[in-house]
């Protein structure tokens, strides 16, 4: 592992509404060979070839607010787990209107749940931005999915992975060899439903009980202070480790009274 004292490292930048992300990884300057945490009990795998599609059921939705929905998607049987390892992403593929549709998604279950995996999807309706007047093809598909309907999953995909300990191992180029790098502290940067991968981050750290120090600081923008995705859980993340996670907000539009710092140190304004 190369001694550097800094490493700018952009994972995946999209439009604030669709979701950001800026990871900043300061290094050790030790250069030690990355160590695994032990591996848990085997569970059955639905993700065992990347190559491959996994046809799985919708099997719940929940309305979450008036454009975003947790979909719940059943697994082969109720021993199996997604497989899915922290710092990657599956993808959902669809033939809708005639045309192959594939998009990136990030769950928010982890590999502790078994039987099902969950995902939240802010559905891009038509006629609602000037821009993108059909709407996005994949979240009205889901939008319009029935309880029993199928949708194909891929994966595991990505060039991140989170080995533990404050360990990435990172790819430059898909087929490129992983090369490994330690980072002390990671600085997160997420909009709207990009919240799922820092989720997926922040849960792993903080519940190997202090075996793993990494420092973790999200800034997580949102249209509105309604529009916060999963903020119940990161505020109590927050409150519950706070020499170790730190999470700000920021909003385009605040409700009058609210500019005020808070346990969690959010701020509602516009960063520039």
């Amino acid at each position: 592992m190369t001694d550097i004292d800094f490493v700018p490292i952009a994972v995946g930048v999209v439009a604030v509404v669709a979701g950001a992300l800026i990871v900043h990884y300061f290094l050790n300057k030790k250069s030690t060979k990355p160590r695994r945490e032990p591996n848990r009990t085997a569970r059955l795998r639905t993700l065992v070839d990347p190559n491959d599609k996994y046809l799985l059921p919708l099997v719940e939705k929940e309305v979450l607010s008036t454009d975003t929905r947790r979909f719940r998607f059943g697994l082969p049987s109720k021993q199996h787990v997604l497989g899915l390892p922290v710092g990657q992403h599956i993808h959902l593929i669809a033939t809708i209107d005639n045309e192959l549709v594939i998009r990136p998604y990030t769950p928010i279950s982890s590999d502790e749940d078994v039987g099902y995996v969950d995902l939240v999807v802010k559905v891009y309706f038509k006629d609602t931005h000037p821009k993108f007047p059909g709407g996005g093809k994949m979240t009205q598909y889901l939008e319009q999915m029935e309880l029993g309907d199928k949708i194909s999953f891929r994966g595991p995909s990505g060039r991140l992975q989170y080995l533990g300990n404050g360990t990435f191992s990172i790819k430059k180029l898909r087929k490129d060899p992983p090369k490994h790098v330690t980072a002390k502290r990671v600085n997160m940067i997420a909009g709207g439903t990009g919240i799922t991968p820092m989720l997926q981050l922040v849960r792993e750290v903080l519940k190997r009980n202090d075996k793993d120090k990494t420092e973790m600081a999200l800034l997580f923008a949102n249209q509105s202070e309604k529009d916060i995705l999963l903020r119940g859980e990161l505020d109590e993340l927050a409150q519950k480790h706070p020499d170790q996670f730190k999470v700000w907000y920021t909003v385009d539009k605040a409700a009058e009274g609210k500019l005020q710092l808070g346990h969690t140190h959010a701020t509602y304004s516009i960063v520039s």
